[in-house]
């Protein structure tokens, strides 16, 4: 967070952080947001936001705030957009390891990995909603596009 606070501050932005642990703390964090003034959402990678990524995605639409996410489920559930690392690349990555540990390799002796595949995913009835138009150059760079 204070990384993203520098950041902001470079650019001559402000970031509120709204936090929540539970559904109504959500209703009450975009309650919250909304009267602040906000531009736009950040929704922290979060196991939690992500069995409650339908009502994220309501809500932001809801509240006319373009949602960014780190999950593709979060668009496929209505959000406007993600990009993060690809969960099916890191479920491969995890298959390749425990090939490796089952042929006899030690697990103390594998590399620390990173996921280097990145996705981009943009939901366009979302943006309609939202009322915003995607251009097509964006569009074309994004990995998946629902429509």
């Amino acid at each position: 967070m204070r990384e993203l606070q520098e950041a902001a501050g470079l650019l001559k932005r402000q970031i509120n952080i709204a936090r929540a642990s539970s559904a109504p703390e959500i209703d009450t964090a975009f309650a919250t947001v909304a009267q602040q003034g906000a531009d736009a959402l950040l929704v922290a990678q979060d196991p939690f936001f992500t069995t409650r990524r339908e009502q994220l995605a309501t809500l932001a639409v809801q509240h006319k705030l373009p949602g960014i996410y780190a999950l593709r489920e979060f668009p496929v559930a209505g959000g406007l957009m993600s990009y993060g690392a690809s969960i099916a690349e890191a479920y491969r990555l995890a298959g390749v390891y425990a090939g490796r540990i089952l042929k006899g390799e030690k697990p103390a002796d594998l590399p620390v990995q990173q996921s280097t595949k990145f996705e981009l995913v943009i939901n366009l009835k979302a943006a309609k909603a939202l009322g915003l138009d995607v251009s097509l150059q964006l569009q074309q760079r994004a990995d998946e596009v629902i429509e």
